[in-house]
């Protein structure tokens, strides 16, 4: 098992940036395929980026792409979300995932480990 805890959430305006962080402790982390969603008051839990366990692929939603960056330190065990450009819709809980198992890179079902989320803000 990984346990998980997000970090770097706040509130930022519009066009500004964030960076956020999660660490991972337990079993070895370069198993593990990472990913970050996020969750707005009254919506689904949205694919925001994920990462491939060497760190070598990233994938991204339209919504995201061009804006935001995932990256991992396998040595430091912990997986970052630098997020630029800003948007209020950006606004919701960012999500730290773990997939161990195969699986879709873009689908929350298919990732069995979560953080407990930190709370990002953009005002307009």
């Amino acid at each position: 098992q990984v346990q998980l805890v997000e970090s770097g959430g706040g509130l930022v305006q519009a066009g500004g940036s964030l960076r956020l962080s999660c660490v991972a402790s337990g079993r070895a982390f370069s198993s593990y395929v990472m990913g970050w969603f996020r969750q707005a008051p009254g919506k689904e839990r949205e694919f925001v980026a994920a990462i491939s366990r060497g760190g070598e692929d990233t994938y991204y939603p339209d919504s995201t792409k061009g804006r935001f960056t995932i990256s991992r330190d396998n040595a430091k065990a912990t997986v970052y979300l630098q997020m630029n450009s800003l948007k209020p819709e950006d606004t919701a809980i960012y999500y730290c995932a773990a997939r161990y198992l195969s699986g879709s890179y873009y689908e929350a079902d298919d990732y069995a480990y979560w953080g407990q989320g930190t709370q990002v803000t953009v005002s307009s």
